[in-house]
């Protein structure tokens, strides 16, 4: 895993696109066409905001949803179909994006449905986060690595619908759902390169333990490095609890 620590959120979102950029635009020369996962959440906002500036051949790049909540229509204000919409998919010429419907009548057909869709396809480039309580995906801690299916329906933890509130989508704890389709560990491993951007101080704790601990279920963000071509882009204030990190570049 290479650490990438930015002067502010701001300059971790150009870093974060450009890195993502390029790697998208390597896979459209060497494959005509090219595939990728796109998180969503505050620590997607400066990112997104640099990606969509991309000077990319958008016509032939697809997209695929990372996590949606059960129930969700797309109308809610804390409906990630409709922050993609906003800052992402509608702003650029894109191939084809593969959304979650989380309100689907039934949210395990909607998972197989997905899976099918994702089966056998080559992911470029993953675009994640970390939460605070270092869920990956809502792979929510101790999280399965085994998993096969490439989207399942997570139940999300105390920690995880806390910050969901805190990040102020939901008015009250109540109104946070409490299940998530979500794609497993083990499909976000499959990507070629993978762009954590984590900023922040609220994330400072989970990311010192990303970094710090073993690869355990328990921390399921740790499981990034596991993969040998992950960025984890880092401002000062979620790099703060960190220290003397080996590799990692300002």
């Amino acid at each position: 895993m290479k650490i990438v620590i930015a002067s502010n959120k701001h300059e971790l979102g150009k870093e974060a696109a450009q890195k993502g950029a390029d790697a998208i635009r390597e896979a459209l020369e060497n494959q005509g066409e090219a595939h990728i996962i796109v998180a969503t959440g505050a620590s997607q906002f400066e990112m997104l905001a640099e990606l969509v500036k991309a000077n990319l051949d958008w016509s032939k790049v697809t997209g695929f949803h990372l996590d949606e909540y059960v129930g969700m229509p797309e109308t809610h204000t804390a409906s990630f179909r409709k922050y993609l919409k906003e800052r992402f998919v509608d702003r650029v010429p894109i191939k084809a994006f593969h959304y979650i419907h989380g309100d689907a009548e039934s949210p395990m057909d909607e998972c197989d449905r997905l899976g099918k869709i994702i089966s056998g396809v080559r992911i470029d480039v993953a675009f994640v986060g970390i939460g605070e309580n270092a869920h990956l995906a809502f792979n929510d801690p101790p999280a399965d690595f085994e998993r096969e299916e490439a989207y399942f329906i997570a139940d999300l933890d105390k920690a995880c619908r806390q910050q969901q509130l805190g990040e102020g989508w939901f008015a009250s704890l109540e109104e946070v759902p409490k299940q998530a389709i979500s794609m497993s560990v083990k499909q976000i491993l499959k990507s070629k390169t993978i762009i954590a951007s984590v900023p922040d101080e609220r994330k400072a704790l989970a990311v010192k333990k990303t970094v710090e601990s073993e690869v355990v279920p328990e921390v399921p963000a740790t499981a990034l490095k596991l993969h040998p071509q992950t960025w984890l882009y880092l401002d000062k204030a979620s790099a703060s609890l960190l220290g003397e990190v080996e590799g990692a570049s300002a």
